[in-house]
């Protein structure tokens, strides 16, 4: 007998690829069970069933950086701050922070079958008694239209998004004069896709190749220092509701329109905000704002 639930919930992380780099991550969990009934005539409660598969989620992979420990140019090392991870390709980055913050994983690259067959394993080893395998499938939402991975941290935050390297695969909607523009939700996906979005003032460093952000929060001590190009930088937090702002604002200067933009978080939620071309100056510092679409 099999039990399943699909979209269970949704994983949001970051990735670490020997080919791209920083990948921001969201992933949709569908759940198989696999056992024999009980006095009940259920294999498991339903109502039981998201709670005890989410609860093992949240409190393991979710928001955090899936680091292949195996990949070439990767090295992993204590430090101060609990762990340090330093790459070289394709780029050059070290992130610090609580061991908590990250997924150790004994593979050359992360792919989702493979993840998902690691959390299975997990999960059918904490099985109640009547349940004899737990099966996880991960897909990416199926998006139809512009959509973009990011990375960032929100040190206010008393959650696991305080983390400085979770991520997000997100939708962008962009409006004027009431109609979606599918050509600027493209260019600014393309332009957004894999970068580091950080807060101005948690820049510690800056030359003119990398940018070092760091801060405390209150899971600990936190920094990452990544190239200077793959790097957004907003005057606030960088959370959906001041992304979506930023966004409008940066739109609306630069198409003469009033913009408003549905930002998404992941899958499903999000936040909207609307902006007029008229006495707004551009967030971004000079030096990115030229490569900007």
């Amino acid at each position: 007998m099999s039990l399943f639930v699909q979209q269970l919930t949704h994983i949001d992380v970051s990735l670490w690829c020997p080919q791209r780099g920083l990948v921001g991550c969201s992933w949709q969990v569908d759940a198989v069970l696999d056992g024999e009934l009980g006095e009940d005539g259920m294999l498991f409660d339903f109502g039981e069933v998201k709670p005890w598969i989410k609860r093992t989620l949240d409190s393991g992979l979710d928001h955090t950086l899936l680091v292949p420990t195996q990949a070439p140019g990767v090295t992993v090392t204590e430090c101060p701050e609990g762990i340090c991870i330093r790459t070289t390709t394709p780029y050059t980055m070290e992130v610090r922070g609580p061991k908590e913050a990250f997924s150790l994983l004994p593979w050359q690259a992360i792919d989702t079958d493979t993840v998902a067959e690691h959390l299975s394993h997990q999960l059918t080893e904490q099985r109640p008694e009547n349940v004899h395998q737990v099966t996880l499938t991960l897909s990416d939402e199926a998006i139809d239209g512009a959509a973009y991975g990011y990375t960032h941290g929100l040190k206010r935050h008393l959650g696991n998004c305080q983390r400085i390297a979770h991520g997000h695969r997100s939708r962008l909607h962009i409006f004027q004069q009431g109609v979606r523009q599918p050509k600027l939700e493209q260019q600014w996906a393309k332009w957004l896709e894999n970068r580091y979005l950080l807060e101005e003032a948690d820049i510690t460093k800056r030359d003119n190749d990398f940018l070092t952000c760091g801060y405390r929060a209150a899971q600990g001590d936190f920094a990452i220092t990544l190239p200077q190009s793959l790097c957004a930088v907003l005057p606030g937090p960088t959370t959906v509701e001041n992304i979506a702002a930023w966004l409008a604002k940066e739109v609306a200067l630069q198409s003469g329109v009033i913009t408003r933009i549905q930002a998404f978080e992941g899958v499903n939620k999000g936040a909207i905000a609307m902006s007029s071309p008229g006495a707004i100056q551009s967030a971004i510092p000079s030096a990115l704002s030229s490569a900007m679409p």
